[in-house]
């Protein structure tokens, strides 16, 4: 008697034909295959009117994750519509820590899309992380149009200017008793 395809099962890393994330989630979950194909939100700006609109994107492009036994459905899943390969390392596919995908799946919020950093909205209180205004602390303004640059209003010990800087180099100021 061989044991079923639902026992010893273990996540495995899925690479994908090019923009086919979707297609071979919506493909193994016909073989019962569990998946994983986190999410992130992105912008994109319509280059006619400037005005931006939300899509998704995968967090790691071409791969996904997926939950299988691999003595029974190794090739249903290899030859699946839209599988590249299975990530391997040696002699076969690589058997990944049950840690590694509950880490991923802890970061994804009630909206469906993974967190990867904070949600700076306009009027909180930020700190300079690095560069030459580092540990200079401003209000966030505004993101600007088609790039990962803000608008920040920056306190200096006698005066407000309005700078433009990386996305990357802010992080929102921990006290929020501590308005700049």
């Amino acid at each position: 008697m061989t044991a079923s395809p639902n026992v010893n099962r273990a996540w495995f890393l899925i690479h994908t034909k090019p923009k086919q994330e979707e297609r071979t989630t919506r493909n193994l979950q016909a073989w019962n295959v569990e998946t994983l194909s986190p999410q992130i939100r992105d912008y994109s700006y319509n280059k006619f009117t400037g005005e931006r609109t939300q899509v998704a994107k995968p967090l790691f492009a071409r791969y996904i994750f997926a939950r299988f036994n691999l003595e029974h459905l190794f090739h249903k899943v290899r030859f699946t519509r839209g599988v590249h390969e299975l990530v391997s390392f040696g002699d076969g596919p690589l058997e990944l820590d049950d840690e590694i995908v509950n880490f991923v799946r802890s970061r994804i919020g009630k909206d469906g899309f993974v967190n990867i950093g904070e949600d700076i909205k306009p009027g909180d209180v930020v700190v300079i992380k690095d560069g030459a205004l580092k540990d200079f602390t401003g209000v966030f303004e505004r993101e600007m149009k088609d790039s990962d640059r803000v608008e920040l209003l920056l306190n200096t010990v006698s005066y407000q200017v309005r700078v433009q800087i990386q996305r990357s180099q802010l992080q929102k100021f921990a006290d929020a008793s501590c308005r700049a």
